[in-house]
């Protein structure tokens, strides 16, 4: 992990209700589940996720949803990296 510090004053825009989309991995299954989740906090999100990972047995990944030059895409914020069915 790598910390700085940083000026506030750098970036151009910021929003306060996030878009995420949480895919969960049943690799028992070969077989994923995805969401999408808003009007929610990103604690709110990760409550929910690992108890439904947890009682499933299941891994996950949480995007948060952001547009790039009107092009929609996701950023990852916790969980798998990459996919896991990819051999």
């Amino acid at each position: 992990m790598h910390i700085c510090t940083v000026d506030p004053r750098d970036t151009t825009w910021e929003q306060d209700h996030a878009v995420y989309r949480v895919y969960f991995w049943d690799t028992a299954s070969n077989h994923s589940h995805e969401y999408q989740v808003s009007d929610a906090d990103i604690d709110e999100v990760l409550t929910w996720v690992r108890r439904e990972a947890d009682s499933r047995g299941w891994s996950y990944t949480v995007y948060v949803e952001v547009s790039d030059g009107g092009q929609p895409g996701l950023v990852r914020i916790c969980g798998v990296i990459g996919d896991p069915f990819a051999v």
